[in-house]
């Protein structure tokens, strides 16, 4: 199960620039222009800081973003890397917001963590090395089967109508109906 999730990963990270190129993905600045920062780690919650820093995990139903429905992406809390999308969203009935795969491979990587004594693959922000939470093979099948399972207090939700205004114009296609 873990080299399935692991395998599904790598086929989306390898087929990243060929979706850009059949304009299924924006063009996106690179990993290496996001960065943590001394002050973006200072001005986190307590959360936040938890979670991300001490790869911590929040309550289940108790948390920010779980049952939010609204049209955006999620970007990474401490670097801004843009991580997720709403239309990848689904309620799997964790209590976590869950994901079915992230907006762009290039800005997550995920590692072994046997924490708990057990096997989980890790996400983690590419640039910022935010914990973001642990992928499980679980998700719906008709998407890919995986479950992005992240902690809200990793990350910042964008609604469309700031895209522009926040830096992440390029995804506004996303939300915008095909004719």
């Amino acid at each position: 199960m873990k080299k399935t999730a692991l395998t599904i990963c790598a086929a989306l990270i390898c087929a990243a620039p060929a979706l850009a190129a059949e304009g299924e993905l924006p063009v996106t600045k690179p990993p290496a222009s996001y960065q943590k920062t001394d002050d973006a780690v200072n001005s986190l919650t307590e959360m936040q800081k938890y979670v991300t820093q001490h790869d911590g995990t929040e309550k289940p139903f108790q948390n920010e973003y779980w049952d939010n429905k609204a049209d955006g992406i999620y970007v990474d809390v401490v670097s801004g890397e843009p991580l997720f999308s709403s239309k990848d969203k689904y309620d799997s009935g964790t209590g976590w917001p869950s994901f079915t795969k992230p907006l762009d491979p290039n800005f997550v990587k995920e590692h072994q963590d046997y924490k708990l004594g057990i096997g989980r693959t890790e996400v983690r922000s590419a640039s910022g090395d935010s914990h973001l939470g642990h992928v499980f093979t679980d998700g719906p099948k008709d998407k890919g089967g995986l479950r992005f399972c992240i902690n809200s207090a990793s990350m910042r939700f964008i609604p469309v109508a700031e895209l522009e205004a926040q830096g992440y114009g390029q995804y506004k296609a996303f939300f915008e109906e095909k004719k």
